[in-house]
């Protein structure tokens, strides 16, 4: 499980790095843009396409752990839940920055071109 969500952030992280120069490459005044354009919308969707199912599954080991834990030892249920939404609100905040990138990809880059 972790070997594949490592290697789907590391796709991610490549089509970013490929994308990067591409954008930034372009010659001002007119032109098609359409392939950088492209590249970058592709990139954007990736990397929100990858944040989303890393976080899921991340969120879904958190929980699933949590109830294993309160199963085990009910006395504790207070702490776990705890600890719990501290580790899932952490999680969710990476998935929070990858839409920011994505987001920055759109509009800066996008807002470039046109």
């Amino acid at each position: 499980m972790f070997k594949r969500i490592l290697s789907m952030v590391l796709v991610a992280f490549c089509s970013m790095m490929v994308s990067a120069p591409v954008a930034m490459a372009a010659e001002e005044g007119g032109g098609d843009y359409t392939t950088i354009l492209t590249v970058i919308m592709a990139t954007a969707g990736i990397t929100m396409a990858v944040a989303a199912v890393g976080a899921a599954s991340a969120m879904g080991g958190v929980v699933r752990g949590s109830v294993e834990s309160v199963a085990r030892n009910p006395s504790a249920a207070g702490k776990v839940l705890t600890t719990m939404m501290i580790g899932l609100a952490m999680i969710e905040s990476l998935a929070i920055y990858a839409l920011v990138v994505a987001l920055l990809l759109l509009f800066v880059s996008v807002g470039h071109f046109i």
